[in-house]
């Protein structure tokens, strides 16, 4: 069984737009999407440097035009089947988009709505982000909760985000649970907690707008790790998981559970794979950077689309 991938904010980096763009189709939608949104993705995408690509205004929309036009290289026209969708974070537009819930345009609309409601959210909260790396999970859950933080993104394999206000975060790197370390993120708030409650009002009256659609196989919700068929309610919930936690790693569960044997990440791949390769040794794994990797990720993508752990 294979399951297509999209990273979240923090995979991206300098340039890693420009081989996608020598693709002149591409190239026409990125232009097209750039009017529509009134943002210059390929300049952002190509020639800006690592601050302005961090912005979460900026980096949102890049990441989901990444995912959307290395997918449309790959697989586009190609009679490959994916079993499941799973994206992390704002990843999960990109994988709700790939699997049909709705087009590139609504696609690219929601992410500009979410990034910059984000970034206004942020915006004089005095509050950030941590990761904590190793310890566990018990523990960690329970010293941050203790400090008033929020576990926002529990990816497995022992890596947790701590979010909240930047004194709780102090004391947290000041004494870090036992068995962990604590690195503070280059992010601007407290992203997936009720910091960002303003964002979820405006993006739920972005998704109110554009025309949603059944996807045509399931998605795996960052809420819980379930398993999504309705359009209605995948779009609700990537509404509401601004403000709330992500559950990566029971979205790996799901895909394990499912007997999943192949995933790809589509670009800028790598993040996810790297999850999935600590936490489900067991799953096969594809990473697609840049062009040059379609050829390999279309054999990959056909030697387990309808396959199943145990049998063919």
């Amino acid at each position: 069984m294979l399951a297509l991938l999209a990273p979240g904010q923090g995979a991206q980096t300098p340039g890693f737009l420009t081989p996608w763009l020598e693709d002149a189709t591409s190239r026409d939608l990125v232009t097209q999407w750039s009017k529509l949104i009134d943002l210059d993705l390929i300049a952002l995408g190509t020639t800006a440097d690592a601050d302005e690509i961090r912005e979460t205004s900026h980096a949102q929309p890049l990441l989901v035009t990444a995912g959307l036009i290395s997918f449309a290289q790959a697989f586009g026209g190609q009679n490959i089947s994916f079993d499941f969708y799973a994206g992390h974070s704002v990843g999960e537009i990109t994988a709700a988009s790939i699997a049909g819930a709705f087009d590139g345009d609504s696609a690219l609309t929601l992410v500009n709505v979410r990034g910059r409601a984000m970034s206004a959210s942020a915006t004089g909260s005095k509050t950030g982000m941590s990761a904590v790396l190793g310890g566990e999970r018990e523990v960690v859950v329970e010293a941050l909760l203790a400090l008033g933080l929020t576990p926002a993104n529990e990816n497995g394999g022992g890596q947790i985000v701590a979010a909240g206000a930047l004194e709780a975060l102090a004391k947290l790197a000041e004494n870090p649970p036992a068995g962990a370390r604590v690195r503070p993120l280059q992010v601007s708030g407290a992203f997936h907690t009720n910091v960002m409650q303003p964002a979820v009002t405006a993006l739920a009256d972005a998704a109110r707008e554009i025309s949603v659609t059944n996807p045509a196989a399931p998605v795996i919700s960052n809420r819980d790790g379930a398993i999504i068929t309705g359009g209605d309610e995948l779009v609700a919930r990537i509404v509401g998981q601004v403000s709330g936690p992500v559950r990566w790693d029971m979205c790996m569960q799901t895909l394990a559970d499912q007997g999943v044997t192949g995933v790809i990440e589509v670009a800028p791949g790598g993040t996810l794979t790297g999850l999935v390769k600590r936490a489900q040794p067991g799953i096969e794994l594809f990473a697609l950077k840049t062009p040059e990797d379609i050829s390999a990720a279309r054999e990959f993508a056909l030697t387990h689309s309808g396959k199943s752990k145990g049998g063919n």
